[in-house]
C-alpha cells in the first residue's frame, strides 16, 4: 500500500498546516510511519534521539525513571509532538513514551525538521506556541499535586481525561491502577480505595475499567478543594 503524502494527511499538526506543498513533500521524503500496539515502546530513557517524534493517532504516556520509582510525566493525545525539547536541548532522551493505546507515529529526521524551521518562520512559532503551552500545563500539573491531597489529584485527572481526552463523561481509563498512581504520585491501594469511595457517593460509575462520571460539579469541587 501507497504511504500517504503529508499534504494529504487530515491529522497534520497545527504547526504542520502551516508548510507548503513543496515542504509538505519534503516532510514526506524524510520521515517514517510506524504503528504500535497499546503498550509498545515508542522510544526509551537514555537512548540517543535522531529523530523529531509526531504522535499522529492515538495515546501515548511520557514517563521518566527517577532513583527510587518510575514517573508519569504526562497523558498526550494525537495529533502531538514528542521530545522537541530533548532532541533539540540534548539529544539523549531524557524521558521514554509508550503507547497506551493503539497509535500511529511518524518518525521524521531531526535534521530536516530542523531545515523546516530555519525556511518556515511560521511553522517555527506555532512549535514555540505549542511548547509554551505545554510547559505551563506541566508548572499548573506540578503545583497542583505538590499542594492537592490525593482525592483532589485523582478527581483533578479524571476531569481531564473526561474534558480534555475523552471530550465525554463516559470512557475507557487508559492507565491501570499503578500507572495512576505513577501519574499521580500516590500508591495502587490509595487509588482503588478513593475510586470506591467516588462511587459509593455517586460521583462516579465505575465498571472495570470503564468511568463514567455521575456528577461532574461535585468532582470539580473535590478537584478545586484539594
Amino acid at each position: 500500500m501507497k504511504e500517504l503524502n503529508c499534504k494529504d494527511c487530515i491529522n497534520k499538526s497545527p504547526a504542520a498546516r502551516l508548510l507548503k506543498e513543496s515542504e509538505l513533500e519534503y516532510m514526506t521524503q524524510n520521515r517514517v510511519e510506524v504503528n504500535f500496539k497499546k503498550g509498545d515502546l515508542i522510544f526509551k530513557q537514555n537512548s540517543y534521539s535522531t529523530n523529531i517524534i509526531f504522535l499522529k493517532t492515538g495515546l501515548a504516556k511520557v514517563h521518566m525513571q527517577g532513583p527510587f520509582k518510575e514517573k508519569i510525566l504526562r497523558i498526550v493525545k494525537a495529533p502531538s509532538y514528542l521530545g522537541i525539547p530533548t532532541t533539540f536541548g540534548d539529544k539523549i532522551n531524557q524521558y521514554s513514551a509508550t503507547a497506551i493505546e493503539d497509535t500511529s507515529v511518524c518518525f521524521i529526521d531531526a535534521n530536516h525538521f530542523k531545515k523546516l524551521i530555519h525556511d518556515n518562520g511560521k511553522f517555527a512559532y506555532e512549535l514555540i506556541i505549542d511548547l509554551c503551552r505545554n510547559e505551563l500545563l506541566d508548572d499548573l500539573r506540578c503545583v497542583n499535586q505538590s499542594q492537592k491531597q490525593i482525592p483532589g489529584r485523582i478527581a483533578e485527572t479524571l476531569l481531564s481525561l473526561s474534558q480534555h481526552i475523552y471530550h465525554k463523561n463516559t470512557f475507557i481509563l487508559p492507565l491501570s491502577r499503578n500507572e495512576l498512581g505513577d501519574l499521580i504520585g500516590t500508591s495502587r491501594e490509595s487509588i482503588s480505595r478513593i475510586l470506591t469511595d467516588l462511587c459509593n457517593e455517586g460521583i462516579i460509575d465505575l465498571k472495570a475499567k470503564e468511568i463514567t462520571i455521575l456528577k461532574p460539579e461535585l468532582l470539580e469541587q473535590i478537584s478545586k478543594k484539594g
